[in-house]
């Protein structure tokens, strides 16, 4: 039976993208279905923006860093002019997004996918069939089920800020939440940031994580660990706030990070078949779902694999592959590097842990880099680095960095790493001085 197009991939986010522009490549007829903006969340109302109005602060930081040894104090961010700019990127998106899928010749269906059977959708009452299905739904904020629920925002709604609320707290002690606090607060709001234990941040290296977050109250913002928002009431255009201890604080807004939920509601995968939990859409090693010609990707599986852009873009194109019978091997992730874009910055890769029955093959050194040349030019005050080596082959294993060149650092780690580039080998390259990178033979 000849059907409508070879694959269909729900959703146009950076995986769906990829798969979607790759199988057009190998001569497959491709379809791409989106229910809300085209690019998914990265590009609209996630990680691009985000970079945006964080590189203002970034800015402001260096210029902060070096008032009174030949600079001023920092001119204060006017948020409406950020945002705005913002909003140049961002506002094109879409547009842009949809346009380049169906110049490519790419099928574009806008509205929401709902599974017939298993080789049928139904989208605003129009049916498409298709060999395989590629589901690349993403996954949206979850908001606490607590009295005043109403009144919570999300990281969404704070990408779209364009007034900034001279008090706002942040609910959760993740990423988003450390992210968001340092812009809002660097930008001139008054942020309280609360999580429900004494361990935030918990895939992030122990130590460096409390060194952050002391650095961040010696800033101004407010934590409240080991707490938990129990109501939120609304009072005179004001928020109350009642905490688990009996504490209460009043804020303007109040953004819940506490957690995304997998995009998966409402599209009929249960009665066709398709397992998924709480955590996502269930796939074997093949990005395969229970269902034998339905795959799934990016940030709506569950998988251990952090859920990033890069990580939704090389499952797309693994796939594509996959269908198009250029691969056959089960996907193999390299290692994959992760970074909180806060003040400073917090980035690591690899294995950064050694636990006692590991030390005789791994060997772990931290590093205060705060007197290198790198940072001492820059009246840097906090730079650290902790670098895992494999004793037996000498080889770097992982890495975790603490300090405004991280994110610089961490790239070139994680390549050593990948590429199994020795120590040896590093040493006879030539990089340039002074920089970043001709720090590395002094790490590894």
């Amino acid at each position: 039976m000849k059907r409508d197009f070879d694959v269909i991939i729900v959703g146009s986010g950076p995986g769906g993208m990829a798969a979607a522009y790759d199988l057009k490549a190998a001569g497959k007829s491709a379809a791409v279905v989106e229910a809300d903006k085209w690019g998914g969340t990265c590009p609209n109302r996630g990680c691009d923006p985000k970079k945006i109005l964080y590189h203002a602060i970034e800015v402001q930081e260096n210029v902060k860093q070096l008032a009174g040894h030949g600079t001023q104090k920092p001119s204060p961010i006017i948020w409406e002019e950020l945002m705005a700019f913002k909003e140049e990127f961002t506002s094109a998106v879409p547009r842009e997004q949809k346009e380049g899928l169906t110049n490519a010749g790419i099928e574009v269906i806008e509205g929401k996918a709902v599974f017939e059977d298993q080789h049928t959708i139904v989208v605003e009452n129009r049916r498409f069939t298709a060999d395989y299905f590629i589901l690349a739904a993403g996954q949206h904020a979850a908001i606490l089920d607590i009295p005043g629920k109403v009144y919570l925002e999300t990281s969404t709604d704070f990408l779209e800020m364009f007034h900034l609320p001279k008090t706002i707290l942040f609910i959760g002690g993740g990423y988003i939440s450390f992210e968001l606090a340092n812009i809002a607060h660097k930008s001139g709001s008054d942020v309280h940031i609360i999580h429900h234990n004494d361990r935030p941040l918990k895939g992030f290296d122990k130590q460096q994580v409390f060194e952050l977050t002391q650095r961040m109250v010696q800033d101004g913002i407010h934590f409240h660990f080991s707490e938990s928002v129990t109501e939120i009431k609304k009072e005179e255009g004001l928020l109350r706030v009642k905490l688990e201890y009996g504490k209460e604080l009043i804020v303007e807004k109040a953004i819940c990070a506490t957690g995304r939920i997998p995009n998966v509601e409402k599209m009929n995968l249960e009665e066709i078949g398709v397992a998924y939990s709480k955590r996502g859409i269930e796939v074997d090693g093949f990005l395969r779902t229970s269902v034998s010609n339905i795959y799934a990707l990016g940030d709506c599986l569950a998988k251990k694999q952090p859920k990033l852009t890069p990580v939704s873009s090389f499952e797309g194109s693994y796939l594509a592959s996959l269908i198009s019978g250029n691969e056959e091997q089960k996907i193999n992730y390299p290692q994959i590097p992760t970074i909180l874009f806060t003040s400073p910055k917090l980035a690591q890769v690899g294995k950064t842990e050694v636990e006692e029955q590991e030390k005789e093959e791994f060997k772990a050194q931290n590093l205060d880099l705060s007197g290198w040349f790198t940072y001492k030019q820059r009246n840097e005050l906090l730079a650290e680095a902790r670098i895992v080596v494999n004793k037996k082959t000498g080889l770097l294993v992982g890495a975790s960095l603490l300090s405004n060149e991280a994110d610089q650092l961490v790239s070139l780690m994680t390549l050593l790493i990948n590429q199994k580039i020795s120590a040896a080998d590093i040493s006879k390259q030539m990089m340039l001085y002074p920089t970043v990178a001709s720090d590395i033979n002094y790490l590894y």
